[in-house]
Order: C-alpha cells, then sequence, then structure tokens
C-alpha cells in the first residue's frame, strides 16, 4: 500500500433510521483509518437525510487497507445511538489517485439502512517518488569553464 495524504470529504447521507422517535436525530461521523480517527460536526435536527460537506486529511502508512465509517445520533443526556457503518476500500483510490463524491452503503446488523456520500483523493508522498529517481550530475557553472 503507498504512503501519502488521504483527503475525505463527507457530503451527507440519505435514508438512514431515524432514532429518535420523538424529533429528528442529530447524526455525527466518526471516521478511522487505523489508529487515527476523527470526528465531524452534529447535523444538528437533520434527521435521516444530513449533510456535512467536511474535509477530513488522514497519514496514510503501509498496510492501511480501508477507511471505516461510523454514524452516531448525537443525544443530550444518554449514549449516543448507533445508526450504522460503512467501510470503503482504499485500493480502487490507489489506482486512480481520486474518486469523485460516491454513494457507499450503510449497514446495521449486517441490514442496509442508507447511504453515505463520500468523495476520497489520495496523494502519494513525494518521498517515496525521490527513491526512484536519478542522482542528479553537476557538470560544473561558469565559473569552472575555460574562458
Amino acid at each position: 500500500m503507498p504512503q501519502g495524504t488521504l483527503e475525505v470529504l463527507l457530503v451527507g447521507a440519505k435514508g438512514l433510521e431515524n432514532t429518535d422517535f420523538l424529533c429528528n436525530m442529530d447524526p455525527y461521523v466518526i471516521l478511522t483509518c487505523r489508529t487515527q480517527e476523527q470526528k465531524s460536526s452534529v447535523a444538528s435536527g437533520k434527521g435521516s437525510e444530513p449533510e456535512w460537506n467536511e474535509t477530513f486529511l488522514f497519514n496514510l502508512s503501509e498496510g492501511i487497507s480501508e477507511l471505516s465509517l461510523k454514524i452516531l445520533d448525537s443525544d443530550s443526556g444518554t449514549a449516543d445511538d448507533f445508526v450504522g457503518e460503512a467501510s470503503i476500500p482504499l485500493e480502487p483510490l490507489f489506482m486512480a489517485g481520486d474518486l469523485p463524491p460516491t454513494s457507499y452503503n450503510v449497514v446495521k446488523e449486517q441490514e442496509f439502512c442508507g447511504e453515505i456520500r463520500i468523495g476520497l483523493k489520495f496523494t502519494p508522498d513525494s518521498d517515496c517518488d525521490r527513491e526512484f529517481q536519478e542522482p542528479e550530475v553537476s557538470y560544473g557553472g561558469w565559473k569552472e569553464s575555460s574562458y
């Protein structure tokens, strides 16, 4: 797996199961790439069709092959409710370089429960490119000419 920077555009979700019975839920997303974890803002009162349009950056190292997303409903006073999750394989991204916003299935207890829309961009580390370049050869400058 290549090393570099993963840029994640969290666009929105649709068709999510509303876990609040009396009002619209307040969903947010926890994005995890191996040991790195980031959290979106809470889409207050947006219910089952939230929009975030937020960007997150992850540093990728060897062996990272997927991005995990967990959608939760922010509840004050009680524990946040689990809405669903999605796993996005990164192999197609490494081959393409970037993937436009695409819908991925959200599942809960192995049942489909909505979609989440994510755009991905991968920028390889420039250090990796340098390893394969020829060393620069100096032929001398104007001071070293015979004139």
